[in-house]
């Protein structure tokens, strides 16, 4: 089965590094065909997913940068045709603790309808409590967010 690590960008320089490291652990364990980075630049410069790209150092394999989303609805709808496009038949989302139960909300209702099975993998980060209330507030959105993503798939995806 092919497989792909997608790693959704963090807010903080530090914790995406800590996916990244995540990830690295990942494709030292078993074959993955491709990573995919994928995060905006909420202030300009570096993208999350650029900065995530410059600190990968686990074994050669295609590196995609997807520059554009800033939700996690996003790094799901934005990731999938690049999934597809390489016959990509498993993901491994690699994300924080805190944000396991919104990436898994997304990622699996939005890569399943299209045959790409998804899977998890924690990077052990600290929770602060403004990442917390983030992830509470975020909370609140996600049932508008997925009906846009779908949206968004729709006209892309075929």
């Amino acid at each position: 089965m092919r497989t792909a690590i997608v790693i959704p960008g963090h807010h903080t320089q530090r914790r995406s590094v800590a996916l990244v490291r995540e990830a690295e652990r990942v494709a030292a364990e078993r074959p993955v065909e491709l990573v995919v980075l994928t995060g905006w630049a909420r202030h300009g410069g570096p993208t999350e997913a650029e900065q995530m790209r410059s600190e990968w150092r686990g074994p050669e394999v295609e590196l995609v940068v997807e520059p554009t989303a800033s939700v996690t609805a996003e790094n799901a709808t934005r990731t999938l045709p690049l999934l597809i496009e390489r016959g990509i038949q498993r993901a491994v989302v690699v994300c924080a603790p805190l944000h396991l139960y919104r990436a898994r909300f997304f990622f699996t209702r939005l890569f399943d309808p299209y045959g790409v099975e998804t899977e998890f993998r924690v990077a052990h980060t600290p929770a602060s409590v403004g990442a917390i209330l983030w992830e509470v507030a975020a909370a609140t959105a996600a049932p508008r967010q997925l009906r846009t993503a779908k949206s968004e798939l729709a006209q892309v995806v075929r």
